[in-house]
């Protein structure tokens, strides 16, 4: 829905006058059922005014089921430049009569329905403009076949926001190619009922509202990509090898987008031949034994799940932290407990992350913010997982890594692949007194040799039981305790090279903001809100775990402390509270779990009663 329903929101008034225009400052929402087709009309739409030059981000809010249910897409047009969810809604496409009503009592005063002639309201509201649209006829008039009208029918919206918002009908026509690759009967076809739409609206329906897309330059040079498949891309120039994977929203169009360009990017063409294996597993189970024991053998392999494929993979990453073999996971997070909403967002599994499996582990864990950092973390995952000989888990969520987000091409890594400390069978002669799991330089990392060595002092047992530092089997404590301390250290080299916080520093911030992943957007316009209302804010982003001294720096310098995030307890919260406990009261979590993305407003208004209690 536009808003949840036990969302206290209420609409918020247009604050310009009357008579002003407002230009590129809006959200859109299509309000459609699920497998309608109405995927195409919102990216076209979106697209088209991207084209335009209109900085805009995409929202899809869709249901579990594959068709049936009610969909809402929502664009956000921000001439600022701001890509975070808006909490109002200014034009509503009410193309579901099951949720008309709940859609229409979202719509702000002064506010945009454009819906189908034949759908009722049992409230109607005089606070808003309404343009109803013949969409039967104009489907029927098109002469598609009456099995495709359904799906052809939301080009009509798409026509009437046209003619009605002034968006580009020729960048509308360009994103249709784009979308149908160049075929020219569907292009033909749904462009005309767009065309044939937007001449009915401009003869028949006077424009009674404020709203106006009108071209800027401010998305030159930039894509419009999902972090799911700037993921793909960016595993792919990291030597990706192995993936194995099981099927589980909303990961499993990251594996999707890596099984579309891996034959383009990662084939022989001297041999004919690929460089990889994509595998298709029976459970997640399975796919993170695959995982394991190709990183044992020596290959760059990843997989990619959400919450509940993480709990299946625990035992095998568990294996993985001890025996110490490099491995990623993408874990793009989703509402839970259990089962969840799987096609809802959420930060939850930050603490199950971080501490998966059993005994006294912690893991690495990447957050990336952004399309480039999806992009870049694709490969850092895999130059730390083998640097560190650990696996490294990646938390995008939802939010991230199913929508669509502006952002700067992608840069071809310009450094070669970080093996780690792995030995040749020449390199192992130089080491007089080698052992697998041996801390030689005092870092916590061992050397490590790879199957195939020739050499015969290469081999080892990579065991998940009691070891000593030769990988011989032992339970003696002094064993046991020395290897703990061994990975202690290692795990606290690893805050040395793991991405820094991405700190921005107000002169005269009287509070700090932290906090990560797919909240940032939110964040950052919350800052610039924040700061209209007399509050300034520095703003730390986490960009990894463990946590380090940038965020205990951070911490010593501002009373209140808060802590954003996309969950029900604060995970990240503890976590800051546990890496500085000498700051712990100063935190003050900032947190909620709805399954919508992080707005501003949240923040604002959290922030805002939080500093200026009401008596």
């Amino acid at each position: 829905m536009i808003q949840m329903p036990d969302t206290e929101i209420q609409p918020r008034p247009l604050d310009r006058p009357a008579s002003e225009p407002i230009v590129n400052d809006f959200s859109i929402v299509a309000a459609t059922v699920n497998g309608s087709g109405s995927q195409t009309a919102n990216n076209v739409l979106m697209r088209a005014i991207f084209k335009m030059g209109v900085p805009v981000s995409g929202k899809n809010l869709f249901p579990s089921n594959i068709q049936g249910l009610p969909t809402w897409f929502t664009i956000r047009v921000s001439k600022d430049g701001y890509t975070a969810r808006r909490e109002t809604t200014e034009i509503l496409v009410a193309f579901n009569q099951r949720t008309a009503d709940e859609d229409l009592a979202s719509l702000v005063p002064g506010g945009v329905c454009v819906h189908p002639n034949d759908i009722t309201f049992t409230n109607p509201r005089s606070d808003v403009s309404f343009y109803p649209l013949p969409v039967r006829d104009l489907v029927k008039q098109s002469g598609v076949d009456a099995k495709l009208r359904d799906y052809i029918a939301n080009m009509v919206y798409v026509g009437a926001l046209a003619e009605l918002l002034s968006i580009d009908m020729n960048e509308i026509k360009a994103a249709l190619e784009r979308h149908f690759k160049g075929k020219a009967k569907p292009v033909s076809l749904n462009y005309g009922v767009v065309v044939a739409a937007a001449e009915w609206v401009r003869a028949n329906l006077p424009k009674t509202d404020r709203f106006q897309v009108a071209p800027m330059d401010k998305t030159q040079g930039l894509i419009l990509v999902d972090g799911n498949t700037a993921a793909a891309f960016g595993a792919l120039m990291g030597g990706m090898t192995v993936c194995a994977w099981y099927p589980i929203t909303p990961s499993t169009s990251l594996v999707d987008a890596m099984t579309e360009l891996a034959p383009i990017l990662r084939a022989d063409p001297e041999t004919n031949t690929t460089t990889y294996a994509i595998i298709q597993t029976e459970d997640e189970i399975a796919a993170a034994g695959i995982v394991v024991g190709a990183g044992w053998a020596g290959a760059r392999a990843m997989t990619a799940t959400s919450g509940p494929g993480l709990s299946l993979m625990n035992e095998f990453v568990s294996l993985a932290y001890f025996a110490e073999v490099p491995c990623v996971i993408w874990d793009v997070q989703r509402m839970g407990p259990s089962t969840g909403l799987p096609t809802r967002t959420s930060q939850g599994d930050v603490l199950s992350a971080y501490y998966m499996g059993h005994g006294d582990t912690h893991h690495v864990i990447l957050f990336p913010g952004s399309m480039i950092e999806c992009f870049e973390f694709g490969y850092l995952a895999f130059d730390l997982a083998e640097r560190l000989q650990t696996p490294v888990l990646v938390l995008s969520d939802l939010d991230l890594g199913m929508n669509n987000w502006m952002s700067e091409p992608f840069t071809y890594p310009d450094r070669p692949l970080d093996r780690g400390k792995v030995l040749s069978a020449d390199e192992l002669e130089k080491f007089k007194d080698w052992g697998r799991y041996k801390d030689i330089d005092g870092d916590g990392i061992p050397y490590r040799t790879l199957p195939g060595n020739p050499n015969p002092r290469a081999a080892y047992l990579a065991r998940g039981t009691g070891h000593n530092e030769y990988a011989i089997y032992s339970e003696r404590p002094q064993d046991w305790q020395r290897n703990l301390d061994r990975l202690t250290r290692k795990h606290n080299t690893a805050r040395t090279l793991v991405p820094k916080p991405v700190v921005q520093e107000a002169e005269d911030a009287t509070i700090g903001i932290v906090a990560y992943g797919s909240t940032d957007p939110a964040v950052r316009e919350a800052c610039d809100m924040l700061r209209a209302r007399g509050i300034t804010a520095s703003y730390l982003r986490i960009r990894a775990l463990p946590l380090e001294a940038t965020l205990t720096d951070f911490l010593a310098k501002y009373e209140r402390v808060y802590v954003v995030e996309l969950n029900q307890d604060g995970q990240m919260a503890q976590l800051v509270q546990l890496h500085a406990p000498e700051y712990a009261a100063r935190i003050r979590p900032i947190h909620i779990c709805n399954g919508l993305p992080m707005s501003a407003q949240f923040v604002v208004d959290s922030i805002v009663s939080a500093e200026h209690p009401v008596t």
